[in-house]
């Protein structure tokens, strides 16, 4: 059976009109002013608001190995109630996601629940060992994997990320960067991103290797990537929820790139205003109120990005919901290699509705997610999700 989405104010990355969607075998088929279907499953937006459905560049769903903090299913889960329908996991899952065999568990377990789609990312450097890349022999011919990434720990050994590029760029996979110089991190945070983030746009001008820098933060960095950028390097720049919606002096709360200083907000914030960032991920990192306790670095943010944006971006920066969708959608669909993003004939039916007028409470014993470990209890933003549609099929209504 079809879908007929009626009565909605439609918004994707160029558009923002006010009519119907009909989807049908899990794709877009028709978008008017008015559709008219007998013998269909009708939603009625009641003037609200649809967009694309959001696809997260940056998270971690701890399965295999560390399922006590999130799983598969939990994870797909919580990525539904905030509107997304596509992710990519990182790698840091025990074991570390360096083989097939670990690559096939995700995706299988994946397909058996079907509610989200998941690009599993295999790991830079064997187990993280820093050093090894052979394992990337054997996923050559796996057409499956877009990118590549160490996040949690970075490649701190400059000639393999070198090497690494140029075996990425032979397969056309980026590299997500987790930019941390490991002989600063004890000794100043700021220092660590800023001085891995300018290794990593050098080498990766020097490899021609796309290069996606994840959770940016600071000021500093984010110049060091728009030059870059402008200098005709293949980089992308991604920024977290939290780092938009949070400052030191406010809410200093434990997560790695830590909270950082107004200005470097600011900078996020003008970065966006001159289309200098690519996408926005949450960096949904799930742990136990033990493990937080213990300094576990890590918030969750799937359940939350959407309103903590909209009201941060748009409501008080001006920032376009256009743009927003650009950030949320159709960058990272793009980026990932996924049919979605945007609202168009041809492409996938993956939808979400939003009320952008409603003010919600952030309230962690309501989310999907095993991991409640945020900063943002109790706190109000404006931006609730009311269903999200993937491939047609209304996988969570509130």
């Amino acid at each position: 059976m079809g879908l007929l989405i009626k009565n909605a104010r439609i918004i994707d990355v160029t558009q923002d009109f006010h009519g119907d969607i009909y989807i049908e075998n899990g794709l877009i088929k028709e978008i008017a002013s008015k559709i008219e279907k007998d013998g269909v499953e009708i939603l009625d937006c009641h003037g609200k608001t649809i967009m694309p459905s959001f696809i997260d560049t940056h998270t971690h769903f701890r399965d295999p190995g560390l399922t006590w903090k999130e799983d598969i299913e939990t994870g797909s889960r919580a990525a539904l109630r905030g509107g997304y329908t596509g992710v990519c996991t990182m790698a840091n899952t025990n074991p570390i996601c360096s083989t097939k065999e670990t690559l096939d568990y995700v995706r299988n377990k994946s397909k058996e629940l079907d509610l989200i789609d998941i690009h599993q990312c295999p790991s830079v450097t064997k187990n993280f060992d820093g050093v090894t890349l052979s394992h990337l022999e054997e996923l050559k011919d796996d057409k499956g994997v877009k990118a590549l990434s160490d996040d949690g720990v970075g490649v701190s050994n400059s000639n393999t990320m070198l090497e690494a590029m140029k075996i990425a760029k032979e397969n056309n996979w980026i590299i997500m960067s987790h930019a941390e110089s490991p002989e600063f991190s004890k000794v100043d945070m700021r220092i660590a991103e800023n001085m891995m983030t300018m290794r990593d746009v050098e080498l990766a001008k020097l490899s021609g290797a796309r290069l996606h820098m994840c959770h940016v933060s600071t000021k500093e960095a984010i110049k060091y990537i728009i030059d870059a950028k402008m200098s005709g390097a293949n980089v992308t720049l991604e920024v977290t929820p939290h780092h938009i919606g949070l400052t030191r002096d406010v809410n200093d709360y434990r997560v790695n790139p830590p909270i950082r200083e107004k200005e470097d907000v600011e900078a996020i914030i003008n970065a966006i205003k001159l289309g200098m960032v690519d996408t926005i991920g949450t960096d949904h990192a799930p742990h136990t109120l033990e493990e937080k306790k213990k300094g576990s670095p890590g918030m969750v943010g799937l359940e939350t990005a959407f309103a903590i944006c909209y009201t941060n971006l748009v409501k008080k920066n001006n920032i376009s919901l256009n743009t927003l969708s650009k950030l949320m959608s159709y960058n990272p669909a793009n980026l990932l290699g996924m049919n979605k993003g945007k609202i168009s004939v041809g492409v996938e039916g993956d939808l979400v509705l939003v009320d952008t007028d409603t003010k919600i409470k952030v309230s962690s014993s309501e989310f999907a997610s095993k991991g409640k470990n945020t900063p943002f209890e109790g706190m109000e933003f404006y931006g609730d999700i009311l269903v999200t549609v993937k491939g047609g099929v209304i996988k969570y209504k509130k």
